[in-house]
Order: structure tokens, then C-alpha cells, then sequence
């Protein structure tokens, strides 16, 4: 009985597969498998439609040129050159292996500010000044010109006169950056945004003074707006170089830079949930035997 019950179930297996009798597959005669073939493929056919339509509807709403939605920062970003994956400038006044990437990304990053360079790409603007390039109507007026930024503004710390910054003499250079805002306007009426730098509570006696680049420490308002990396190609991002002129030695010091407004209604605001919204924190601490 067993042998037969076996052999009656693997016979049913076998019908349900492939039955000769009515020429079905897997229970469903050609015909049927067929229309169902035919509805899966006329369905996955309209999603597919939809969901292109559904992109070229989005695409056709988008600027080449600027986001068709972008947050209005009331403060941008802050960063700092040497950048270091913990923001910390840590390095020994004697062994040069210490501070010789300091040095080799900074000559890196002011490579494309060379005096040669931004002639040939830039325009010569006029200070305390919005550059502002309006567009005629539908008519783009791009690609957009851009403003001289020549290394030599950052003087001591153009890496020019000193191919250290500082760095072996224990009065390193920070570069100091804004991060870049299309349509950004941070002042009026030739009032530019100025940095300044300060060591943190438990260390406002180890910092030292501060010598700032260009002198007034400011972001001259001739680099802005900013009009997007398609529209503005040849943009050099101003700078702001800072210079410790006789920070204390073997020590940690933990400075705070941050964005001022120069004007009675631009303001920015600094929250201590975002620490990079217009200022920035890093550790610098310069060793010496």
C-alpha cells in the first residue's frame, strides 16, 4: 500500500508539472499563461511610462543654473584651511615632517589664487561693492565674470614671502573660508562681514594676538552674489588668513572663529546647535622642546 500511495503522489506531481492529457503547465493551459504574460507586461509597461513622465514633468521644473528650491541661510557655513578630518592643527616646531602637509595643502589650495591666474580668469572690480549681473529677461546673461581674489591680499600668510606660513616659526596661518550661498548679499552699503578669532573660555590666556588678512579681516563685498558654479565657472571664493602671532607652546588651544555683520540689518545668527553655521572650532597646538 505504501509503494502504491508513493507512487500515486509522485504521478500527481508529475500531472501537475506537465499534464499530457489537457496540455497544461503547472495548471494553466498556453492560452492562459499567455493573457497573463500579456497583462503583466501591458502593466509593468504603464508604470514604466508614468514613472518617465513623472521625471520629465520634475526635470522640466528645474533650473540649469540655480536650485529651483534652496533654504535661505540667514548664516552660512565656516571652514577653515589646513582642514583636517578633526579639525585639529597639532605639529612639532622641529620636525618639519610634522607640519610639512600643513604646509603642502595650503600651497595647494592657493594655487589657483596666484596673482597670473586670477588676471587671466578675472575681472578687476571695485571694492565695497555688490558685483551684481542681472539677466535680460529670458535672455541668460552667462557665463557670468568674477571677480579678482589675488593671493598677495593674504600678505604675511600668502605663502609668498614666507613658503611656511609661519609654520616653522611657530606663527602658523589658518585660512578662513565661507562656504558659498547663491544669491547670498551679507552687507549694505560697503559695510563688509569681518572674522574674528578667540580661544575658547579656559584658554583666553594661551592664544595670544592675532593678526588677520586682509587687515580688517573682512569679505569684501565685491565677491558677491554668488551666481552657481555653471553660471559663475571662474568664482574664486574670497579668504580671510589668520596668523598667531606668539600663541603659548605645548599647549592645547581651542580657538572659535566666527562671522560678524558690519551692518545695522544683516545679522547672523550663531546657534550652538549647528557649530559650523557662521563659525567654526578647531584645537591648535604647536609643540616645541
Amino acid at each position: 500500500m505504501a509503494k502504491e500511495d508513493e507512487k500515486k503522489e509522485t504521478g500527481e506531481w508529475k500531472e501537475f508539472f506537465w499534464n499530457p492529457r489537457t496540455h497544461e503547465l503547472l495548471g494553466r493551459t498556453a492560452s492562459s499563461w499567455g493573457l497573463i504574460l500579456l497583462f503583466y507586461l501591458i502593466f509593468y509597461t504603464f508604470l514604466a511610462g508614468m514613472f518617465c513622465l513623472t521625471m520629465y514633468v520634475m526635470l522640466l521644473t528645474l533650473d540649469d543654473y540655480q536650485p529651483t528650491w534652496q533654504d535661505r541661510l540667514a548664516t552660512p557655513g565656516m571652514m577653515i584651511r589646513p582642514k583636517t578630518d578633526l579639525l585639529e592643527i597639532v605639529y612639532n616646531v622641529e620636525k618639519t615632517e610634522s607640519w610639512d602637509s600643513y604646509v603642502q595643502a595650503l600651497d595647494n589650495f592657493l594655487a589657483p589664487y596666484n596673482d597670473s591666474q586670477q588676471v587671466m580668469k578675472n575681472d578687476a572690480c571695485v571694492p565695497d561693492q555688490y558685483f551684481t549681473q542681472e539677466d535680460s529677461g529670458e535672455v541668460r546673461n552667462n557665463p557670468k565674470r568674477s571677480c579678482q581674489f589675488n593671493r598677495t591680499v593674504l600678505e604675511d600668510c600668502s605663502g609668498l614671502s614666507d613658503h611656511t606660513y609661519g609654520y616653522q616659526d611657530g606663527k602658523p596661518c589658518v585660512l578662513i573660508k565661507l562656504n558659498r550661498v547663491i544669491g547670498l548679499l551679507p552687507g549694505e552699503k560697503g559695510r563688509s562681514p569681518y572674522v574674528t578669532c578667540r580661544a575658547r573660555k579656559e584658554d583666553s590666556e594661551s592664544i595670544g594676538t592675532i593678526a588677520y588678512f586682509p587687515p580688517n579681516g573682512s569679505f569684501n563685498l565685491m565677491y558677491y552674489p554668488y551666481y552657481g558654479k555653471r553660471a559663475q565657472v571662474n568664482y574664486s571664493q574670497p579668504l580671510v588668513a589668520v596668523k598667531f602671532m606668539n600663541i603659548s607652546l605645548n599647549t592645547d588651544v581651542n580657538v572659535e572663529c566666527t562671522i560678524n555683520s558690519n551692518s545695522n540689518t544683516i545679522q547672523f545668527k550663531i546657534s550652538e546647535r549647528d557649530k559650523f553655521a557662521g563659525r567654526v572650532i578647531f584645537k591648535l597646538r604647536i609643540n616645541k622642546a
